[in-house]
């Protein structure tokens, strides 16, 4: 028996061979995979809905060479493999209550872009990957960018007021995207979905209380709740909807503020290796 496919309009599931949805009436078109076995060259390779997410992973990527350049120079030869500095992930924007409430509030930004060492960098990006082309494919290429940015600012502000140790990493986004798939679980009428995605979430928090896992629950309990209620009260995107302009607008602003805050890093970065 043929696996049933999900519509992309209304998430209803339907016979694989359907050309129109049984019970929203849209047109079905190709299945994903499909269109990207249509394409050819790169573009075979790489999904165009995931591009998103791998512009964010390659910004990872260099600010963790960066990171990891400076440890290496600042005399620290187990860099590679013991983890990045402290010192260097305070200067290029770690998240620290004393700076942050002290007027340095791009930290709270640039914090979701830095990781601590080989491991962290390549768990958090296995999970981006496949979590980043789900939500982007589902909500679409400007609430993805409002559901990643704003849950990850929001989990360093819980961290913030629940500690000031250091903290760092794309866990708080990622966990506003698995709030975000939560909330399409419950919106969409999908419990098993939802409750399926709130086990590993659960699942995560827990082995996070563990004293040899030094995770930042705050971080990714603050960035859950922001991606479920951008979600839930957002929803997925509407066909000449009055509402869909202002998700871009709002996605622009949002890298707005991203750009401003690795502007004011790099002048921090700049001014503190002065001395």
């Amino acid at each position: 028996m043929a696996q049933p496919r999900m519509c992309p309009h209304c998430r209803a599931f339907i016979d694989p061979k359907a050309k129109i949805c049984d019970y929203c009436g849209n047109e079905i078109g190709k299945p994903l995979w499909k269109q990207q076995a249509a394409s050819h060259g790169v573009r075979g390779l790489i999904p165009q809905s995931n591009f998103t997410t791998l512009i964010i992973l390659l910004v990872n990527f260099g600010l963790f060479t960066a990171t990891l350049i400076m440890t290496l120079k600042q005399g620290d030869s187990t860099g590679l493999m013991g983890g990045i500095d402290g010192y260097v992930l305070r200067l290029f924007g770690a998240k620290d209550r004393f700076l942050i409430l002290h007027g340095e509030w791009w930290r709270l930004i640039t914090a979701g872009f830095l990781h601590g060492g080989v491991l962290h960098i390549l768990m958090n990006s296995w999970v981006m990957f496949d979590l980043g082309f789900r939500v982007e494919e589902l909500f679409g290429t400007a609430r993805f960018l409002v559901i990643y940015l704003v849950s990850s600012a929001c989990g360093f502000v819980a961290s913030t007021f629940w500690t000031p140790y250091l903290s760092i990493g794309a866990s708080a986004g990622i966990f506003g995207l698995i709030g975000a798939l939560i909330a399409d679980g419950y919106r969409g009428g999908s419990s098993i979905m939802a409750s399926m995605y709130l086990r590993w979430a659960l699942i995560i928090l827990v082995v996070g209380l563990l004293p040899f896992f030094p995770f930042d629950n705050a971080a990714h309990l603050g960035g859950l709740a922001a991606g479920f209620l951008i979600a839930y009260f957002g929803g997925t995107p509407r066909i000449s909807h009055p509402i869909e302009p202002v998700w871009k607008v709002a996605a622009g602003a949002a890298l707005a503020v991203v750009a401003l805050s690795f502007y004011l890093a790099y002048e921090s970065l700049s001014e503190r290796m002065l001395f």
